[in-house]
């Protein structure tokens, strides 16, 4: 219920500022404006606007997949505290995925960006941890990817095209909202940990 709630306000928001770019500007993280006009709360209202009806799309989709997914299985391992904690890796993983853009760009006026996407590696990476056995399917490839070989490969393309910045694509938050969503679900449950371990030394045993 609560990614369906989160995907409504985002979809609300994110047309809204389709039609309105005073509003959209507004909204935008624009990590010049957070140091110099002090106005912090753009850590978070960027993950309510995006470029476009696909980038809106994409997001969304990502996240409904696997936010339903994580729902449930906070709803079993945390029980009465599932919607706080899920609350935390989604905000959390929207303020931790830009604090790298905001320390190599608070000096420069020109940079802003938006979407949801380091919140949706957060939630995309917490729900790797309960099953990394998992399918995922990529684009163009008929068979699923074990989810902990897919989260491999997706943190290293991550990295590698964050140091190349040949694009427009925000890879430091993607790459930083992955880790934050792995380290939060850990500190809430350190025996997810252990049992993704046990579920990934099993398929090598």
């Amino acid at each position: 219920m609560l990614t369906l709630i989160i995907i409504a306000i985002t979809a609300v928001v994110s047309i809204l500022c389709f039609q309105n770019q005073d509003l959209f500007m507004r909204l935008r993280f624009s990590p010049y404006l957070v140091k110099n006009k002090n106005q912090t709360y753009r850590f978070f209202t960027h993950a309510f606007v995006h470029a476009d009806w696909a980038h809106l799309l994409i997001n969304m989709f990502v996240l409904l997949s696997f936010g339903k997914i994580v729902e449930q299985y906070f709803g079993m391992v945390f029980e009465r505290k599932a919607t706080v904690y899920y609350i935390i890796l989604y905000l959390g993983g929207i303020l931790f995925s830009s604090l790298p853009s905001y320390w190599k760009h608070q000096h420069n006026p020109s940079y802003s960006s938006i979407g949801a996407s380091g919140a949706v590696s957060a939630v995309l990476f917490s729900s790797i941890l309960f099953s990394p056995l998992s399918g995922i399917y990529i684009m163009f490839i008929p068979i699923p990817i074990p989810a902990f070989v897919f989260g491999i490969l997706y943190l290293a393309y991550e990295a590698y095209s964050s140091k190349r910045a040949s694009d427009n694509i925000g890879h430091d938050a993607h790459f930083w909202g992955a880790m934050y969503g792995v380290v939060i679900t850990l500190i809430l449950n350190v025996d997810i940990g252990i049992r993704f371990i046990e579920q990934v030394r099993n398929v090598f045993s």
